[in-house]
């Protein structure tokens, strides 16, 4: 399964929780920025669910492409923050919640890069069941 969805991808990512303290307890939440992010990412990746969640050992290639600046050219990597990792924890939370599998820890093997681009920005996303063994 291949789709790409144009957007301007999000930069906020689920290293972003806050904390505060209430009645000398700590109480996690996730900020307004955090909330909307993603919300856009289920919204996009809504239109794109499987008929029936994958099964099994999945593979996740994954390319953010953000708009670029003056300062970069289309197709160069960006190789500032957010982080990848960051960015593909709050990916395969919304990619689990809308559907396309029953946990995330079935994604076995990852690529994912990061890029400036020209338009259309988005992500594009590939998902390939593979064999149970190595």
């Amino acid at each position: 399964m291949r789709f790409f969805m144009e957007m301007e991808p999000p930069t906020a990512t689920a290293q972003e929780k806050s904390v505060r303290v209430i009645h000398g307890r700590p109480v996690f939440f996730e900020p307004s920025r955090l909330k909307e992010a993603k919300k856009l990412l289920m919204g996009h990746l809504s239109d794109n669910v499987p008929d029936e969640p994958f099964e099994g050992a999945v593979a996740l290639k994954v390319l953010w492409l953000f708009p670029k600046g003056k300062s970069h050219k289309a197709g160069e990597w960006r190789t500032t923050r957010p982080d990848t990792d960051n960015l593909q924890k709050m990916l395969k939370d919304c990619m689990t919640k809308v559907g396309f599998w029953n946990d995330d820890a079935q994604v076995v093997l990852e690529i994912v890069g990061k890029a400036w681009s020209d338009v259309p920005t988005g992500i594009c996303i590939e998902i390939l069941e593979i064999d149970k063994e190595v």
